[in-house]
């Protein structure tokens, strides 16, 4: 390259630059600020040092948990319905997650508390994930933790109040979301993704709805890399195929097997029984099939129903087995093993809870001794 181009590919850069300033969009002003700097990295070494020096200087500071009077949440301009709520980001326990899973999520917060590091090799850290999997199964508690973990507030889209009853203002709606969350050092969930994020080719849709998908695949392409998107979804199915396209990390959450089902109530139970290493292997095959928010659910009850009429709170959880009309006959025999080797119930007890004979109980217990 000769040196007159270099000249004019710098100017025609800071002419880029200088008209982008002038329409206030500060994070298109980072991407071509980050831009020029992988462009100049060999032939102006300094420049694009002193370029770089300057992103990690001037991040996005406003937040609305602190500058909440200076910067209101986004309304609908027709109910005045927020279109936004701050999540509550630190949470009673730590989730659950596969060795996969948590390997993942450790490799973004790392990246991101490294994003200089990153810079300096003309890389950005991850700026979109997203969830997948049904109800319950901690999509949105793991947006949580991320957000806790970088000490950012997480917001979540409300898309009830973002649905207009004008659908024409939908896609505003959608913008005046993405554009207040663009500017604001926080961590972004949309849920329910395939509310607004449906197959274009689905006939169902009127041509409205289908235009709300194009107004968010060109947000999110517009995402900075300052800020963390994370979008959730229990209908994977239903989603247009080009939205995949747009996450840069895509996790399925599923039902916990009976090892985390047993991980979790370990942690539930500690504080509150001194035998709950059992009682958790107990109720990984009583709560086989159940979501993390379910069996949490579960948990809860019982200990609301023991402080009630101060009953203990084994007998509380032990009603569990006794009404579950899902476990075999087989999970029942090793329900019943359990409790009598660890001495938590006598035989007449857990024949009543699981309704295995006596006979049978010893007959098992004394092959597994």
């Amino acid at each position: 390259m000769t040196t007159d181009q270099k000249k004019f590919e710098l100017a025609d850069d800071f002419l880029q630059l200088a008209r982008t300033a002038l329409t206030g969009r500060q994070q298109d002003i980072q991407l071509l600020i980050h831009r020029a700097t992988k462009r100049f990295k060999f032939l102006y070494p300094d420049l694009a040092e002193a370029l770089l020096a300057l992103l990690q200087e001037s991040p996005t500071r406003s937040s609305p948990l602190r500058k909440h009077s200076e910067a209101p949440l986004p309304v609908d301009l027709d109910s005045r319905l927020q279109l936004l709520r701050v999540e509550r980001s630190n949470l009673d326990h730590e989730p659950i997650f596969s060795d996969e899973m948590s390997m993942t999520l450790n490799q973004v917060l790392t990246e991101r508390k490294s994003s200089h590091v990153l810079l300096k090799h003309g890389l950005q850290p991850t700026k979109s994930m997203l969830f997948t999997g049904p109800p319950g199964v901690g999509k949105t508690m793991a947006a949580k933790w991320i957000a806790s973990k970088l000490g950012r507030p997480l917001l979540v889209l409300d898309l009830a109040a973002v649905m207009s009853s004008f659908l024409g203002r939908t896609g505003n709606n959608i913008r005046f979301v993405l554009d207040y969350a663009k500017n604001t050092e926080c961590v972004l969930l949309l849920d329910e993704l395939d509310a607004i994020a449906k197959r274009r080719d689905d006939s169902s849709e009127i041509g409205e709805l289908k235009r709300l998908v194009t107004v968010l695949l060109q947000e999110i392409d517009d995402w900075p890399s300052s800020g963390l998107l994370i979008a959730a979804t229990n209908h994977p199915d239903l989603l247009d195929p080009a939205v995949w396209r747009r996450f840069e990390i895509v996790l399925k959450f599923a039902n916990p097997d009976s090892l985390k089902i047993q991980q979790l109530t370990e942690v539930l139970l500690k504080p509150h029984m001194e035998d709950y290493s059992v009682w958790s292997k107990v109720l990984s095959y009583v709560f086989a099939g159940k979501s993390f928010s379910e069996v949490e659910r579960l948990i809860n009850l019982a200990r609301k129903s023991s402080a009630l009429d101060g009953k203990p709170l084994q007998e509380k959880i032990s009603n569990y087995i006794y009404h579950n009309e899902f476990l075999t006959h087989d999970q029942k025999i090793a329900l019943a093993c359990e409790l009598i080797n660890n001495g938590i119930l006598s035989q007449r007890r857990v024949q009543e809870i699981t309704g295995i004979a006596r006979e049978t109980i010893r007959k098992y217990t004394q092959k597994a001794s």
